[in-house]
């Protein structure tokens, strides 16, 4: 068996790797946790159980890098309108609005790093 440490966007894993012959079927073993490296410059947005203000939440589709922000806490957005825009392997990808609201918070900042499923803002 030998052990590696492998690092996945951030996270630092201690894995366990056993030698011998295939079968063709992954080994049931389950990767343990060392402990979490120093955080990265930019900050990264985690998923979040609840947002801000607004009781709706706008989520993030996929990881990636706040490009731009659209909306503005206030404005009256319509379903399907650009809240944030985000960049993901040299994409913009817009975040929009789930439903017709107000926005109630913008939870991120231009250049933030995000994960997908993080809450980027919430409206009412």
């Amino acid at each position: 068996m030998k052990n590696y440490t492998i690092t996945v966007n951030g996270n630092v894993y201690d894995v366990v790797v056993e030698e011998g012959a295939s079968t063709g079927a992954p080994a049931p073993a389950a990767p343990r946790a060392a402990a979490p490296a120093a955080p990265a410059v930019p900050k990264t947005v985690a998923p979040k159980a609840a947002g801000g203000a607004g009781s709706v939440k706008v989520e993030a589709g996929a990881a990636g890098k706040v490009f731009k922000i659209e909306a503005k806490v206030g404005q009256a957005v319509k379903a399907g309108d650009p809240v944030v825009i985000i960049e993901a392997m040299k994409m913009e990808i817009p975040v929009v609005a789930p439903q017709d609201g107000t926005v109630a918070s913008i939870d991120v900042a231009v250049g933030d790093s995000i994960e997908a499923g993080a809450v980027l803002a919430t409206m009412n």
